[in-house]
């Protein structure tokens, strides 16, 4: 796995070009442009900014991405869940800033689009022929380039996922000619690789600590090179890196020595800046600023699709980890990590296009934009540091590595929140904090849940469950009977199963079938283990499958009891005489549990609103047939109520009557 991991291959190369640098490649379409705002362009912003730039790509990309997170690899998987995954067991409390992450990432995949999209169509103003072009007519063709993009979705991505590739080779490479075309109109901006021109602007430039907010907008999408690890490879992701940051940096020093050789001095207010339009399109040639825009655009429909299939992705593994109410996923071919969670396109399509709306402009975007991902980061570095710890790292190192980046980034968050939130940034932290709610009321439901499952020993239960397969004054319910327990004790089950088999109302069977299904940190394992508790008659199945395997239950089960037969461990006859005699194969009925909030509990207050929550969202998300992959026609679903903390101080006292005296 390690030398698949680190192969480089020119292939691999060009597939991580398209996959991962979407976000971090469009950046040069905005950040420029989000720090002169409303600002005179001074050698001393330029260089700094342009410094801070640098070394944020160095330090935060290269370093903790790139060197040092791509190494926390889950048997060739990244990501957030996947380093959640490798540490879990540590402390329970991992799980806070995994959703943290999830859900900042979430709402990451709402706000790239609408900025990178927007952003390349408003350089059509850079055209003379297109310079009156209003605002309302851009957001029309935003708002048509989204219902294409998240239309096409459930066609898959992977047909002109091909040509993603080279489109971005060419969106660098475009970058990188035009920009260095530039470097002559003031070389010396090159003295901006040096980190004394950063210090200087955050310690002596009047607000120069709160640019952090703009400058941070150069590197959001370094989480991508993370989560798409398994798709791309180690080596692939840090080659590729040193020809997509070569051509970013030159890129933003092509646009500082063009800003600075033309407009040193100049406030750069709105009316400046209608003038101007965006340094990215400035600097290009007049005669290409059509085609310019036309790869820009595709750069940026490129991007907003990679944050899409994150988004799904991302979505199954929270749905495998018990992060997320079970949804509907489709595959629309047989490439791996291909999925469409229709339910999470309606989300990112509205939550994209109402960005939109609400902004109007990307310049308004980049206030909403960043602020969630930072959180992302900070989730990432807190539990990358416990893999370290895991890893048996010396202790020194893991405190240098916790200081450093949580400076940087707690850094960043500050100034994000200072500078933006009051100007948009409450979006995002009002949508990511939305979907953490979610994630949650999801996980913490089920603790409350868990706290009051009563499981019994399985082994006081089976003569009697024996007996009554063996009772003919019964009518037989099934021939085989499944029931699917929660129970990791392969010696316990879940009350409510005994007392459906036994007491609700007797279901008799000539075979028990007892299946639990375990979600293992492992992110592709998909086996099963087999206990005959009384052969041919009480089967228990676990089924151990990765956090990224579908849980095809319905087609798993009937792979094992093939396999079961054809090694003849069990003999799934009918056992009625007439059916018997002709080997027919007895039914398969299933039975699963489904829970609701009985009116008897006495709950606290917060537990009470979580649960009624959970129980919210699962009438939304899919039953617990269909999220196991099960046939509807084969599925019994009985009801039950919750009790987890009944009343107990009922106030009813007995009255008596004069009759009572007779």
């Amino acid at each position: 796995m390690g030398k698949q991991l680190n192969k480089v291959t020119a292939a691999g190369l060009i597939v991580a070009l398209g996959i991962i640098y979407g976000d971090i490649g469009t950046s040069p379409l905005y950040v420029l442009n989000a720090i002169i705002k409303n600002r005179v362009i001074t050698e001393e912003l330029i260089l700094g900014s342009l410094s801070c730039i640098i070394w944020t790509l160095t330090l935060q990309t290269t370093v903790k991405y790139v060197i040092l997170t791509l190494k926390a690899d889950n048997k060739g998987e990244g990501g957030i869940f996947s380093l959640y995954a490798l540490v879990r067991r540590q402390k329970k409390w991992f799980v806070v800033p995994a959703m943290i992450g999830g859900a900042a990432l979430l709402a990451d995949g709402m706000i790239t689009p609408p900025i990178t999209v927007t952003s390349a169509i408003e350089g059509l103003r850079a055209i003379p022929h297109f310079a009156g072009i209003g605002q309302h007519t851009i957001i029309y063709i935003v708002l048509a380039i989204f219902v294409v993009l998240f239309f096409l979705q459930q066609f898959g991505s992977h047909a002109i996922g091909r040509m993603f590739g080279p489109i971005m080779f060419l969106w660098f490479a475009m970058m990188a000619i035009i920009g260095g075309s530039h470097l002559k109109d003031d070389i010396f901006i090159i003295k901006a690789l040096s980190p004394h021109y950063a210090i200087d602007l955050l310690t002596h430039y009047p607000e120069g600590f709160w640019l952090l907010g703009a400058v941070f907008l150069c590197t959001t999408g370094a989480e991508a090179l993370y989560s798409d690890l398994g798709h791309c490879g180690r080596g692939n992701i840090r080659i590729s890196w040193i020809y997509v940051k070569t051509c970013l940096i030159i890129s933003y020093l092509g646009q500082g020595a063009w800003l600075l050789a033309n407009y040193n001095g100049v406030l750069i207010d709105d009316k400046v800046a209608s003038t101007i339009i965006n340094p990215f399109y400035a600097v290009m040639p007049q005669w290409f600023q059509m085609p310019g825009i036309i790869i820009a655009t595709a750069a940026a429909v490129i991007a907003s699709q990679a944050l899409i299939s994150g988004s799904f992705t991302l979505i199954s593994e929270a749905m495998r980890l018990n992060l997320w109410p079970k949804l509907k996923v489709n595959y629309p071919s047989e490439e791996k990590g291909q999925i469409f969670i229709p339910g999470i396109n309606t989300i990112l399509f509205v939550g994209c296009s109402g960005f939109v709306l609400y902004f109007q402009e990307s310049a308004n975007m980049e206030a909403a934009y960043g602020l969630a991902i930072t959180l992302c980061m900070i989730s990432t570095s807190i539990l990358f540091a416990n893999y370290l710890v895991s890893r048996r790292v010396n202790a020194a190192w893991i405190y240098l590595y916790l200081v450093v980046y949580l400076t940087i980034e707690g850094s960043f968050l500050y100034a994000n929140i200072v500078e933006k939130f009051m100007k948009g940034g409450f979006a995002a932290l009002v949508i990511g904090g939305a979907l953490f709610l979610v994630m949650y009321v999801w996980f913490r439901s089920r603790k409350i849940k868990n706290r009051y499952v009563e499981f019994v020993r399985l082994e006081h239960y089976l003569p009697m469950i024996q007996e009554l397969s063996n009772d003919r004054t019964v009518p037989k319910h099934a021939t085989h009977l499944v029931y699917m327990t929660s129970a990791n004790n392969p010696k316990e089950i879940e009350h409510k199963i005994i007392y459906s088999i036994l007491n609700r109302k007797p279901k008799r069977a000539d075979i028990y079938w007892f299946v639990h299904v375990d979600v293992l940190d492992d992110p592709y394992t998909c086996e099963y283990v087999v206990d005959h508790i009384i052969p041919n008659d009480i089967i228990r199945i676990e089924i151990r499958v990765g956090f990224r395997v579908e849980q095809k239950i319905n087609l798993m089960f009937r792979k094992i009891v093939e396999d079961l037969v054809s090694n003849k461990e069990v003999n799934i006859t009918s056992r009625y005489e007439s059916l018997e005699r002709n080997n027919i194969v007895g039914d398969f009925q299933f039975v699963v549990m489904e829970k609701f909030l009985s009116s008897d509990n006495e709950l606290p207050f917060t537990e009470k609103v979580i649960m009624k929550l959970y129980f919210w969202l699962k009438e939304i998300s899919l039953s617990e047939e269909r999220g196991f992959g099960l046939d509807p026609s084969f599925v019994t679903v009985e009801k039950f109520p919750l009790i987890v903390s009944p009343s107990r101080n009922l106030p009813l006292k007995r009255v008596f009557t004069d009759l009572d005296d007779y």
